[in-house]
């Protein structure tokens, strides 16, 4: 059994969102275009890998962002207790990415070095940057750091058999996808590589990006990386829960077996 299981598990979304919020240049900026937050499951037999952890109820409150299920009880239907999480790989350190490792205590993190120089250097300095970070979440993966629980990489690195991480940059320094092996091919959970389909289908940049040229590179990356263009799964997009058949509790859906219909852009 040399396939993975993939589960995207949704935990909130925030609907008060334009178009303008999600493309850098759109014709229809003033449409609206909701988001989707989610954390991934991978399982193969026993062996779980967490990624991303979302973000709780402190964070919600601080930022005016509610959700729908704190993380850890939306992981519950699949049978995850979060002490029992041994594996998380983090695609980068926003807080709605990053936000609930204290949630999984006994979790070794996985992450590119790239973010974490970002994440503590001064770059920081600057508002703008670092309006999508929380201080207290750098500061727990520092704290895993000197438990002996951080992994770090430069680029591409294999997690696992199947599960491959590979650094893009772009809307994070240190931002990496994930590429798994599944019974249909290759699948690529993007993370926000790109938010939406759109992004990486028209080319389409995100506002929130530190390397604009980075960001676009990334979505050949992403393209490469996957079997085919749509095994490629985006980070935030409500269409995810629409073509991938629903799991085992409405808010999760199952992604291994591939999208039920091909996505076709308005």
């Amino acid at each position: 059994m040399n396939d993975w299981e993939i589960h995207a598990v949704k935990y909130a979304d925030r609907n008060a969102r334009t178009r303008a919020d999600s493309f850098i240049i759109d014709d229809n900026h003033d449409a609206p275009h909701a988001m989707d937050y989610f954390v991934w499951v991978l399982k193969r037999g026993n062996k779980v890998i967490l990624v991303d952890t979302g973000y709780g109820s402190d964070e919600a409150a601080a930022r005016g962002r509610p959700i729908a299920k704190d993380p850890r009880e939306a992981l519950r239907p699949l049978g995850i207790a979060p002490e029992a999480v041994t594996e998380v790989i983090v695609t980068h350190l926003h807080y709605d990415h990053a936000g609930g490792l204290h949630m999984f205590p006994n979790a070794k993190l996985h992450m590119q070095s790239a973010e974490m120089a970002f994440a503590t250097g001064p770059c920081m300095c600057h508002d703008h940057l670092r309006a999508p970070f929380t201080a207290g979440h750098v500061c727990e993966v520092v704290k895993r750091l000197y438990s002996g629980k951080v992994v770090f990489y430069d680029g591409d690195a294999e997690i696992a058999d199947g599960v491959t991480v590979h650094c893009i940059g772009g809307h994070s320094r240190g931002l990496q996808c994930v590429r798994v092996r599944t019974a249909v091919g290759w699948m690529v959970l993007a993370s926000d590589a790109s938010h939406y389909y759109e992004n990486f289908m028209a080319r389409k940049a995100f506002p929130i990006v530190v390397d604009l040229q980075d960001m676009m590179d990334g979505f050949e990356t992403l393209e490469r990386l996957a079997s085919h263009p749509r095994l490629i799964v985006p980070g935030h997009d409500p269409l995810v829960r629409e073509v991938f058949p629903v799991g085992v509790a409405p808010h999760i859906h199952r992604l291994d077996p591939g999208p039920t219909r091909d996505i076709e852009l308005c």
